[in-house]
């Protein structure tokens, strides 16, 4: 692949994930199927349209809309509908992931979702498939595809998770890995699955390795709760690294005001 960067201002990449039907922000290391074990830190009375009008008004683009019930389950389709919600709110304003395959990806895009972001399909049996990552490719083009590489820390290095976070596989983030799946993506989104809905601080070490790649846009997301974890990411990650924070914002019952946060990211 080709060397080169993409310096630029880090953006704030907005958020709305669903759950059972409802715009919620979760301790992501808790979701389960049945939801016994799902801890919440916030449950939305508004459906999905009245986030994705108010990032609208803004002109924040490229935030994603996660659905977080498995394809299949009870709650699924009622998750889903929040999430056409949102897209036809915003089209081409933002992204949506969680259960997109091949064959389902371009519905997605025509409701009015500008990318795709895959996990489970492209990571299966614990490594990547190809075959199902070129099908992608094939069927909506690299230019529509957004490749979710969340992760956890096992030892020393940063392990790829699927299916919610739940299943580590072998495929660790090294920058060669990195170089390889840009040739069938548009962006990069990281969760630090670890740190996810904690707002108990970033992975420093996560954002630093990052940050040194900066070939393709990449949205980190994972354990912001303060300004100064805004700060340390736009160091540690060398201008490089998009945001998104979830529990901490205030439009999500935390602490950290919205106004503020878009002010500090754009801050150069």
């Amino acid at each position: 692949m080709r060397e080169r960067k993409w310096y630029y201002t880090m953006e704030y990449r907005p958020c709305i994930d669903i759950h059972d039907g409802k715009v919620k922000q979760i301790v992501g290391s808790s979701l389960d199927d049945e939801g016994a074990s799902t801890k919440e830190n916030f449950v939305s009375k508004r459906d999905a349209d009245f986030f994705a009008e108010f990032y609208a008004k803004d002109g924040l683009r490229g935030g994603h809309v996660i659905l977080l019930n498995k394809v299949g389950s009870p709650y699924y389709e009622k998750t889903k509908e929040q999430a056409m919600l949102a897209l036809a709110t915003y089209p081409g304003g933002l992204q949506v992931g969680g259960g997109i395959t091949a064959e389902n990806a371009k519905e997605f895009l025509d409701a009015g979702a500008s990318h795709v972001i895959v996990t489970s399909y492209v990571f299966s049996d614990g490594k990547i498939n190809y075959d199902n990552l070129k099908k992608l490719v094939a069927a909506v083009g690299k230019e529509h595809v957004v490749l979710d590489l969340s992760c956890r820390k096992v030892d020393d290095d940063y392990y790829i998770v699927t299916d919610r976070w739940q299943k580590i596989t072998k495929e660790r983030i090294t920058y060669d890995l990195l170089d390889d799946l840009a040739n069938y993506c548009d962006e990069f989104l990281i969760h630090a699955a670890d740190v996810e809905g904690k707002s108990d601080g970033i992975e420093r070490n996560l954002v630093e390795l990052l940050g040194k790649w900066g070939k393709i846009p990449m949205t980190y997301a994972g354990g912001i709760s303060t300004f100064q974890d805004i700060e340390d990411i736009k160091e540690l990650g060398q201008g490089n690294l998009n945001i998104t924070v979830g529990t901490a914002l205030d439009l999500f019952g935390g602490p950290l005001n919205y106004e503020t946060v878009l002010s500090c990211v754009q801050e150069v």
